[in-house]
């Protein structure tokens, strides 16, 4: 079964740049450091669903890099156009927030940013609200299957991380 904790940091590196945004100083520090964990959200996320997948995962920070994997390997992970198109980018805010200290992500971009990781990481469950497509009970009890015999998730957030790593096996059920 896998392992939902790498989800949950993603979700957390996302609601940590949304805060960090929030803050009223307009400082190069904060954006830099909303840029990094926006970068950190989408590479736990693609990762999160690689292993889920069974694929080892390289040591890497690479965007472009674990979207190819992920689309090689048959993950379960939907990459959005703006993931696809912004991947170098978001690789360098990984890197340069960090390494580089002339390096500076305006308030804009990363404004943008917040709104296509959020985006991203919804399409792909990761929210605290239960997803529509698990809100009838049916759709939980075929999911339940799918679980060793004493597990229950813990929360909605749960649910959907589920719901999307077995949403291929789900529908190919519902075909039979």
């Amino acid at each position: 079964m896998c392992d939902i904790r790498l989800f949950r940091r993603a979700w957390l590196d996302y609601r940590t740049a949304a805060n960090l945004l929030a803050v009223p100083e307009n400082d190069e520090a904060y954006m830099n450091n909303v840029a990094y964990h926006l970068q950190q959200a989408v590479e736990k996320t693609l990762k999160a669903f690689l292993e889920c997948t069974g694929v080892t995962v390289p040591n890497t920070h690479d965007i472009d890099k674990l979207v190819r994997m992920s689309e090689n390997n048959g993950s379960c992970v939907t990459i959005t156009d703006w993931i696809k198109e912004k991947s170098d980018m978001l690789t360098r805010w990984g890197m340069d927030t960090r390494y580089d200290i002339d390096y500076c992500v305006e308030k804009k971009k990363a404004a943008a940013g917040l709104e296509e990781v959020r985006n991203f990481l919804e399409t792909n469950g990761l929210k605290k609200e239960l997803r529509e497509e698990l809100r009838a009970d049916g759709t939980r009890q075929q999911l339940r299957t799918f679980f060793p015999k004493a597990y229950e998730p813990q929360d909605d957030f749960e649910w959907n991380c589920y719901y999307q790593i077995y949403k291929k096996k789900l529908l190919k059920i519902r075909k039979e």
